[in-house]
């Protein structure tokens, strides 16, 4: 399960000074500092500290946090139009490599896109919605160029799965030499793009739950049901105890009957995906023959885990920093021992690859599949999950 670390911070501009770039280096600033601690808990005077310069004057390039966390997500969406522009412009391009390169220069970008967009306004939502959706489309009809014997829906797929898999060194720390981590992004995102699938025509798409919470009648559960879909869709911060009492007919009083408080619900609900994360994983090793085998059925296991629970996934990826301290450190053990698991695996199938690379395999992965459960019209395909487990084998090298 990917999480978003910490990220770089910018280069202080000296107080009393006036850079003519103080709009851009506004934004470098709001960027990082979103990306490193979450939009919630950034206010503007930290961003006006990290600039060196008083929240009045902050307040002259842009009219408040929302407004500047709409610059910092157009400008991270611009990244990939300009990428595709390059690609557009010359079919011999590396599409790869060009979407690679993007991504890399650009390493926060996939965390503001898909963690923070939710905490804009509806209308710039609204507007965030339709950019991506024009991403999407561009890379479809490249791929779609390129391997004419695709249908439209896997084209779409393959455009969606690249995006996530470049995306996916947003979500951690993990670094080596600038070049290799180009070279290794490169034959990632080329895997995706060059995968084999095959959607299945004419099939009925699949009838899923909200989320597998929901399906008790419980009233905690329920409470904790409606709860992880609110936290996913508006971020903790977003959301009060009235809301989650409101989503299940009751009073928002009457939620502390079954929680103390909005932060219990949350360690609930993360602590109930830790677990069935690794109970997935524990009945899918004991099922395998071998190594490789059992690294089949990782990949079958969480894309179902995935496209089951997408709101669960959201929030185990992107909430952690909302927890109390005992509790978000005992979250990211959690977390990170799941990934070592994945990672030893994948290392016991090819012992050429070093630890770093072989997380950022398995994280590239586990994005790919998260991205896919995030994206509604995805989820619903037909063989989605078939189609995004043979993808994440490429990935993984059990192919």
């Amino acid at each position: 399960m990917t999480s978003a670390q910490d990220g770089p911070t910018q280069d202080r501009p000296a107080r009393n000074t006036r850079p003519p770039n103080r709009r851009a280096l506004i934004v470098a600033a709001a960027s990082a500092l979103f990306y490193e601690h979450g939009y919630a808990n950034v206010a503007m005077s930290d961003v006006a500290e990290a600039v060196a310069i008083g929240p009045s004057a902050l307040y002259r390039h842009f009219r408040g946090k929302q407004q500047l966390l709409g610059r910092v997500v157009a400008d991270a969406l611009d990244t990939f139009v300009d990428a595709l522009t390059q690609a557009e412009s010359d079919d011999t391009t590396d599409l790869a490599e060009v979407l690679a390169t993007a991504a890399l220069e650009h390493r926060t970008d996939g965390v503001l896109w898909r963690r923070e967009a939710r905490h804009l306004s509806e209308e710039d939502r609204k507007d965030l919605r339709a950019e991506t959706r024009l991403i999407g489309e561009r890379l479809m009809r490249i791929i779609g160029a390129r391997r004419p014997q695709l249908s439209a829906a896997e084209s779409d797929l393959l455009a969606w799965c690249a995006l996530g898999v470049a995306n996916s060194m947003s979500f951690h720390r993990l670094t080596l030499p600038a070049s290799e981590s180009a070279k290794l992004l490169t034959e990632l995102v080329a895997a995706v793009l060059d995968a084999s699938i095959e959607l299945p025509v004419g099939a009925q798409a699949p009838n899923r739950a909200t989320d597998l919470l929901n399906a008790t009648r419980s009233r905690r559960e329920a409470i904790l049901g409606e709860a992880i879909v609110l936290f996913a869709d508006k971020g903790f911060a977003g959301v009060s105890m009235d809301d989650i009492g409101a989503s299940v007919g009751i009073a928002g009083p009457s939620v502390y009957s079954h929680f103390a408080a909005k932060t219990d619900i949350l360690v609930a609900a993360m602590f109930r995906g830790d677990e069935w994360l690794q109970m997935d994983m524990n009945r899918a090793l004991g099922q395998s023959t071998d190594s490789r085998d059992g690294v089949r059925r990782l990949l079958d296991s969480y894309a179902s885990f995935a496209m089951e629970n997408p709101h669960l996934v959201r929030i185990l990826v992107s909430e952690s920093t909302h927890l109390p301290d005992t509790e978000r450190h005992r979250s990211r053990v959690a977390q990170h021992d799941y990934i070592a698991k994945w990672v030893h695996l994948v290392r016991t199938v090819h012992p050429e690859w070093d630890a770093t690379v072989a997380r950022i395999r398995v994280q590239a992965a586990q994005a790919l599949i998260n991205d896919v459960a995030l994206t509604p019209h995805l989820r619903t395909l037909p063989g989605i999950e078939a189609a995004i487990a043979s993808i994440g084998r490429d990935l993984l090298g059990v192919t």
